[in-house]
């Protein structure tokens, strides 16, 4: 899979904080900040589904009915 390079700029303090808590190098650092990425989004993803739910919740009428499931067998 082809990434793109995205270009930040950080102030000493929190490259000397980044360099500390991730695995030394330039690839791991890369990696580390990828995978922050990844969660703030998916953060601000279950975020706004919460807020979602909690504007206009499932009503008893639309949950699904389990009283006629068939037994689960492996």
């Amino acid at each position: 899979m082809y990434m793109k390079p995205l270009l930040i700029q950080l102030d000493d303090p929190t490259l000397t904080a980044l360099n500390r808590i991730a695995a030394p190098g330039k690839r791991q650092r890369s990696e580390f900040v990828r995978q922050a990425i990844r969660k703030a989004i998916r953060q601000a993803e279950y975020h706004a589904m919460r807020a979602a739910y909690r504007k206009q919740p499932d009503s008893i009428s639309d949950a699904d009915d389990w009283s006629t499931a068939e037994d689960y067998k492996a």
